[in-house]
């Protein structure tokens, strides 16, 4: 009977136990639990971080242009029509004194003192001052600019130390990647806009620009006026791109980069030799699907005259087959073959033309000696 009692007041030492302490023992999941709500909350998005490793190396450059009357004859019909003032922005007959004239993009820096930005946003310029996130301004020279993938370096004018953008690899990049648009329009630093990668290597022609060798990021991710220039960064805060193009008009809302690869590869023949070469045979090239065999054909558009290609025999609607060994599915590759072989150096070119193949032997020369033809 002893034994039973003690038994019973066990018991009930246990159950009291378990009431008059269950805070200890339920209620510490649940704080942590708290916690890790407040921390889920608290933390910095990847956008934010994003743009805190590479923000304080995105500058704005402000250009100052002087001009010393327009171009246009006086009594220039197109200034009959006010609204082409407008909408050109040029001097009415009675505004035709000298002025300085002011323009604004983005840029970033990528090694000590060197800022990239588009070739465009620095052009004819007589003035150049970039201005720092810390508020800052240096005096700034172009140390070269290439218009065919409009490009320019620059060199402040100044003593660092200089923050620093970490350059990604553009060609790791995705379709339905995150793309973050960092610039400073109309000097607002630090602009962020969000997007994904639309598409990859696309080619300006198809956008109706034919004086520009760029195979371009499209993103929306929106680029604004003034964020010319400036990064695209990817979620790790990488520059993977630089922003160039904002599509107006007929499928607005497009904007485009220049893929980070290209631009350093650009950028450092920029500051080797001051000046960049682009091979060049001389064709324009058509891209056609053909659904039954699902793949591409790449067609010569056409050829310059005087050019390598016209001299080697090539000829409107030849299908280009094979250059070197590389068997040609897209236009990229033509372009990508032809650059990697350089100037002055036999290429080999299998082409069809209509039920025949015909192996020619081709030159490239530099593009500027195309234009000089």
């Amino acid at each position: 009977m002893t034994k039973y009692i003690h038994k019973l007041l066990l018991i009930s030492s246990l159950v009291t136990l378990g009431i008059t302490f269950p805070e200890r023992v339920i209620s510490q999941p649940f704080s942590k639990t708290k916690v890790n709500e407040v921390n889920i909350f608290s933390k910095k998005s990847f956008i934010t971080k994003a743009v805190e490793r590479t923000g304080a190396a995105v500058v704005t450059i402000d250009t100052q242009k002087y001009v010393q009357k327009r171009k246009f004859p006086r009594n220039s019909q197109l200034f009959l029509d006010p609204y082409f003032e407008r909408f050109f922005g040029l001097d009415l007959p009675n505004d035709n004194q000298p002025r300085i004239e002011q323009n604004q993009g983005s840029g970033f820096l990528f090694a000590d003192g060197l800022v990239m930005t588009n070739a465009h946003v620095v052009n004819g310029s007589d003035k150049v001052i970039v201005g720092l996130t810390n508020g800052k301004k240096f005096n700034a020279k172009l140390v070269g600019q290439d218009f065919f993938t409009d490009l320019a370096v620059l060199k402040i004018e100044g003593k660092g130390p200089w923050p620093k953008a970490k350059l990604g690899d553009s060609a790791k990049i995705k379709v339905g990647d995150w793309a973050i648009a960092v610039g400073n329009p109309f000097g607002l630093e630090n602009t962020v806009t969000l997007g994904i990668i639309s598409n990859l290597n696309r080619n300006v022609n198809q956008l109706g620009i034919y004086d520009k060798k760029l195979e371009l990021i499209q993103t929306d991710a929106a680029i604004n006026p003034g964020n010319s220039g400036g990064p695209l960064l990817n979620s790790d805060g990488e520059v993977i791109g630089i922003n160039t193009l904002i599509r107006s008009g007929p499928g607005a809302g497009l904007s485009f980069a220049i893929p980070i690869n290209k631009a350093k590869e650009i950028a450092y023949q920029l500051l080797n030799n001051g000046k960049v070469i682009h091979p060049m045979i001389g064709i324009s090239l058509i891209e056609d699907s053909i659904f039954e065999k699902k793949n591409n054909v790449v067609k010569v558009g056409y050829v310059v005259p005087n050019s390598p290609a016209e001299k080697s025999g090539m000829k409107i609607d030849d299908i280009l087959i094979k250059i070197g060994n590389k068997d040609i599915e897209t236009a990229s590759d033509v372009i990508e073959q032809i650059s990697k072989n350089g100037i002055k150096k036999q290429v080999s070119i299998l082409l069809k033309r209509k039920n025949k193949f015909i192996k020619l032997k081709v030159t490239p020369t530099d593009i500027t000696n195309l234009q000089n033809n």
